[in-house]
């Protein structure tokens, strides 16, 4: 499938959420603070990127180039930021590393003094070298680093979530990753609905169409999606095997 497919032409797909999403749980009105797409050239080739700081709407050069990019796995992301992060490029998701593709749509609260001591875990170098100065960012440093380490994508995840939460009470914290062949994905205070066919698996804030075979994710929850199938963990109660 096209890029353009998935992020422009869905009747609810990104272009139309970035200006009239459905559920913002209190996040803003619209997406107008940069987008961005990552996909995979190849199967088992390293992830590649457009990201742009302007409204998905406005950048004229992306639809060709997603009118002519076919991939079997896309990370897609439209941006609304939290007052006081600064709207650049290298703000917008996705965030990527090697085969690694992430999106965090949300907000860290108490930004940054909440997360000041999960982030001195973090190398020097992370913190100096990071994408941009925001929530989302470090969000990805976090992760980055633990999968570096060789940890499990899911654990991972929930490790993360689960450490910002408690330090940085009432935050939303709606994470998704994908190295091209799964989808993982967490609902924390946030909308997000997963599908999957005998051949696809889709995970979205927001359905991009209005297809019945829209399952929700429970708050709290971990979703750990193939085509075919996916399961759902309780990242309160059960943890992640």
């Amino acid at each position: 499938m096209t890029l353009s497919s998935l992020v422009l032409e869905a009747p609810h797909g990104l272009l139309r959420q970035s200006y009239a999403p459905a559920d913002m749980r209190g996040g803003g009105t619209i997406n107008a603070d940069g987008f961005g797409s990552g996909w995979y050239p190849e199967p088992g080739a390293d992830a590649v990127r457009y990201r742009s700081a302007v409204p998905i709407w406005s950048d004229l050069a992306f639809p060709p180039v997603a009118a002519a990019t076919r991939s079997g796995a896309v990370l897609a992301a439209v941006r609304s930021a939290t007052t006081g992060m600064p709207v650049t490029v290298t703000a917008a998701a996705p965030f990527a590393e090697g085969r690694w593709l992430f999106s965090h749509n949300g907000v860290v609260r108490g930004w940054p003094r909440s997360v000041a001591s999960l982030a001195a875990e973090l190398p020097v170098t992370d913190l100096i070298t990071l994408d941009a100065p925001t929530d989302a960012a470090l969000l990805w440093a976090l992760v980055r680093h633990r999968l570096r380490a060789g940890a499990d994508p899911a654990v991972v995840l929930a490790d993360v979530v689960t450490a910002v939460a408690t330090s940085a009470p009432g935050s939303r914290l709606n994470l998704l990753l994908t190295d091209g062949t799964a989808i993982w994905a967490t609902a924390w205070d946030h909308a997000l609905s997963v599908r999957t066919t005998p051949d696809t698996a889709l995970v979205a804030s927001e359905p991009i169409d209005s297809l019945p075979t829209w399952n929700g994710v429970p708050d709290r929850h971990l979703v750990v999606a193939h085509p075919g199938h996916y399961r759902v963990h309780n990242l309160t109660t059960t943890g992640v095997p």
